[in-house]
């Protein structure tokens, strides 16, 4: 089954010390094109993530938003400066003897002095980090691909009652279309008959102009092209393969083999006929834009 390029996926966990949230979303685009926002601290990720979401898509404008919340302290350890506490303590000890003060200096005092303590962050253990924020990347990638396959099968079933009415048409000019030289026949004779009145008319010489009209306006070779390409265009909506491009290519051609059609038509009905078919296509070359 096809996917639509369009899509977006969401995900939020907490995972050891960590919160970690990713979301992706997608638009349509030709080829597959890659953006990620990471913590300036995680941009390390972004070739990982850009790695990673390729893996599943094809093509789209790929926007990845990732954010990490660690818990307060967890990152950070706390040293006490040793030297700084014994330099206060002994500047404390000798001017309380100096002045002549008790000396009831206690762990609380030193803990308020300057600079006594130190806090050291812990360095992130990037591996570590890879596969936690993997683990939420990959549930959020899960929504999103849900998401293009559930757009995808809209598309699927609009895009095939399209075929449906195309394949029809065809089938309707084919029936038209020898009716078209018949007619031609017909008119050619009545006004040959009309100029030479009563002489005797030249039925061989009819029947070779109704020929070379016939060989003019026959449009089998394209109604038969057009049937193979709406066959392909329903064998590859069927693949759930990455078709996008594929079906471009496919809608080109059915355009080009109606425009043919049109350009051959004598009749008034074929060529409403070919009108219809144009719009359908459209319609389709507008849904296809966005198909992975």
């Amino acid at each position: 089954m096809i996917k639509s390029m369009t899509g977006f996926g969401r995900e939020r966990r907490v995972i050891g010390s960590r919160e970690i949230l990713v979301e992706i979303r997608s638009v349509n685009h030709r080829y597959y094109e890659f953006t990620a926002k990471t913590p300036r601290a995680y941009g390390y990720l972004d070739e990982k993530l850009k790695a990673f979401m390729h893996g599943s898509i094809s093509r789209g404008k790929v926007e990845v938003s990732v954010s990490i919340y660690n818990q307060e302290g967890v990152n950070a350890n706390i040293e006490i400066n040793k030297d700084i506490a014994k330099g206060y303590i002994n500047a404390l000890r000798n001017s309380a003897d100096e002045l002549s003060l008790e000396d009831d200096l206690k762990l609380s005092n030193v803990l308020r002095l300057p600079d006594v303590f130190t806090v050291v962050k812990v360095i992130d253990d990037e591996e570590e980090i890879w596969q936690q924020v993997s683990e939420v990347a990959s549930a959020a990638l899960e929504h999103f691909v849900e998401m293009r396959v559930t757009e995808g099968e809209k598309m699927y079933s609009d895009i095939s009652s399209r075929l449906d009415m195309i394949e029809e048409t065809v089938g309707k000019i084919e029936k038209l279309s020898p009716a078209s030289v018949e007619n031609y026949r017909k008119r050619l004779y009545d006004k040959i008959a009309e100029v030479v009145g009563d002489r005797n008319i030249d039925e061989n010489r009819i029947l070779t102009e109704a020929a070379i009209f016939a060989d003019k306006i026959a449009v089998d070779e394209e109604t038969v092209r057009l049937r193979s390409h709406i066959a392909q265009f329903r064998e590859l909506l069927a693949s759930g393969e990455p078709v996008g491009r594929k079906l471009d290519f496919l809608v080109q051609e059915m355009n080009r083999e109606v425009n043919t059609t049109g350009s051959k038509a004598q009749e008034l009905e074929i060529t409403r006929m070919v009108v219809d078919m144009k719009s359908e296509i459209e319609k389709i070359r507008e849904q296809i834009q966005n198909i992975e």
